[in-house]
């Protein structure tokens, strides 16, 4: 296992995307109710950026901008059509300030 910071946690803005790259892969992080997410930052129907997106509080998803499709943050599961593949998520934890991407 190894862990990368990603960025500072006071780096990020509540229910606000932002697109961190990290080893070549593009992630969006999202922090939402003090937890923060991440996962693959294109969008399973459309090769367009999720983190260009908004965060749908209530359903704790990221919505992709371009067509709408909803992302689960938590799953990655495509929650609405057109997407019906989901995305993947990645392990995150909050050491002292440094938000850290866990990887295998």
């Amino acid at each position: 296992m190894k862990e990368l910071k990603i960025c500072d946690f006071t780096d990020l803005q509540e229910a606000v995307p932002r697109c961190i790259e990290i080893e070549g892969k593009k992630l969006s992080v999202v922090l939402l109710k003090e937890k923060v997410y991440a996962l693959d930052d294109t969008c399973s129907h459309e090769d367009v950026s999720l983190s260009e997106g908004e965060i749908d509080i209530d359903e704790c998803a990221l919505e992709c901008w371009k067509h709408g499709s909803l992302f689960s943050l938590e799953t990655g599961e495509a929650l609405s059509l057109p997407a019906i593949k989901s995305v993947k998520t990645y392990e995150i934890r909050i050491i002292d300030n440094d938000v850290v991407l866990v990887t295998e």
